[in-house]
């Protein structure tokens, strides 16, 4: 059964021991997929909460542009952006997609998709720590590590192509056109291929804190609806976000209800089932709190 860290302590160094309790040494030239918030987005992890996990693992914050109209759907805005938010003057910075052209990952015996489009610059990285808030989310019902892995991680021409349910050059409308089970079977897929290409070198940690029912990605996010309930870390992604839904499912928290309504309106336990389904952990885990 897989083990899955829990603390209460949500502080900059909680998650500095929460990661030192996993006891998973990332070797060579670290990526940090974390979000870099949207203009206008209140709710994202900060760099100044960060910085110091960030730097205990000597790692490269690491992001790629949007499939959507904002300020993070070109290099040269999301590299703008990436410095209004202090994320350049705090840590190295690297938008993986910044230039072309994308790195295809052939999908076996995926769910929906074939292959998976993720910015080039992923092979200039030997392990990852993936850093996630976890919140609600307008279209996966929730985000969390398994988001990180898949639309993160995807190239601007590649979460669209996740969004399409493996579509070769469909539109933006052709996003919200599709099945919303068909989309977040995608979205497993495509977590797999980075999971699996980093294999032990990988290591989740999700953020219970200001869990709003919308993503770091919405300008105009709603406020958080739940107190925060602490940091949670695993090398399972399967395991740290069925835990987290756990937690949420199992607070009395008054805010609990309009976060669970979120993420049942759009089935996003979904992608940790079908993420399971795909070999790529397990949601039955063991929560060790430190």
């Amino acid at each position: 059964m897989e083990k899955v860290l829990f603390t209460s302590d949500t502080s900059s160094n909680g998650l500095v021991k929460i990661f030192d309790a996993l006891g998973v040494k990332l070797n060579g030239r670290v990526a940090v997929k974390l979000h870099s918030g949207e203009a206008g987005n209140q709710n994202y992890l900060k760099p100044d909460y960060v910085l110091e996990l960030i730097n205990h693992v000597n790692g490269t914050v690491v992001e790629c542009n949007t499939a959507y109209e904002g300020e993070r759907d070109t290099t040269e805005k999301h590299q703008k952006l990436m410095e209004d938010h202090g994320w350049t003057k705090a840590c190295k910075v690297d938008i993986l997609d910044a230039e072309g052209p994308d790195l295809e990952i052939p999908i076996e015996n995926g769910l929906k998709l074939t292959k998976n489009y993720v910015g080039k610059n992923i092979e200039n990285y030997d392990s990852v720590l993936v850093l996630s808030h976890f919140k609600g989310h307008p279209m996966g019902g929730y985000g969390g590590a398994l988001k990180q892995l898949s639309i993160g991680f995807a190239s601007g021409k590649g979460k669209r192509y996740i969004h399409c349910v493996g579509k070769e050059n469909g539109s933006f409308d052709d996003m919200f056109q599709v099945k919303q089970i068909d989309f977040l079977d995608s979205m497993a897929d495509a977590a797999k291929t980075i999971h699996d290409k980093f294999k032990d070198n990988i290591v989740y940690i999700n953020v219970m804190t200001n869990m709003s029912v919308d993503c770091d990605c919405c300008v105009v996010a709603e406020d958080p609806c739940m107190k925060d309930i602490g940091i949670l870390a695993s090398t399972d992604p399967v395991a740290i976000d069925q835990a987290c839904i756990n937690l949420v499912y199992k607070s009395d928290d008054p805010g609990r209800d309009h976060l669970v309504e979120r993420i049942e309106s759009r089935q996003g336990t979904h992608t940790i089932e079908s993420a399971e389904k795909l070999g790529i952990g397990s949601r039955e885990y063991e929560l060790v709190e430190i």
